[in-house]
C-alpha cells in the first residue's frame, strides 16, 4: 500500500504563485509515475501534471508555462510549482501515485487539498 499526504494549497489572488507537496510513504519503493490531478466543482476530475521515476513529464494544455511538477525520490516527495494562477485553476487538487507490485499496477491517491485563486 501507498498514502499520500498533500499540502500546500490555499487561497490566492489571480497571478500569484503556490506550491503543493505531496510526501508518499508505505511501498513507495514500487511507485512508478506520481502525478497531480484536480477536480473544479461540477467537472470532472483532470489530470495537471506527472512525472515518471525518471524524471519524464507531462503536463495538461491548460497549465503548461505555468506549472512545474518535479520529484525528490530520496525523500518520496512530489511538488507542483503553481505561477501565474487564473480563477479557473480554482480546483481541489489531488496527488496521485501509480504502482506496480507484483506485476499488478494501482493507484493511490491522497485526501485533496484546496486551491481558491481569486480575480
Amino acid at each position: 500500500q501507498v498514502q499520500l499526504v498533500e499540502s500546500g494549497g490555499g487561497l490566492v489572488q489571480a497571478g500569484g504563485s503556490l506550491r503543493l507537496s505531496c510526501i508518499a510513504s508505505g511501498s513507495v519503493w514500487s511507485i512508478n509515475i506520481m502525478g497531480w490531478y484536480r477536480q473544479a466543482p461540477g467537472k470532472q476530475r483532470e489530470s495537471v501534471a506527472a512525472i515518471t521515476t525518471g524524471g519524464g513529464t507531462n503536463y495538461a494544455a491548460s497549465v503548461k508555462g505555468r506549472f512545474t511538477i518535479s520529484r525528490d525520490n530520496a525523500k518520496n516527495t512530489v511538488y507542483l510549482q503553481m505561477n501565474s494562477l487564473k480563477p479557473e485553476d480554482t480546483a481541489v487538487y489531488y496527488c496521485n501515485a501509480e504502482h506496480i507490485r507484483l506485476g499488478v499496477v494501482g493507484n493511490s491517491w491522497g485526501q485533496g487539498t484546496q486551491v481558491t485563486v481569486s480575480s
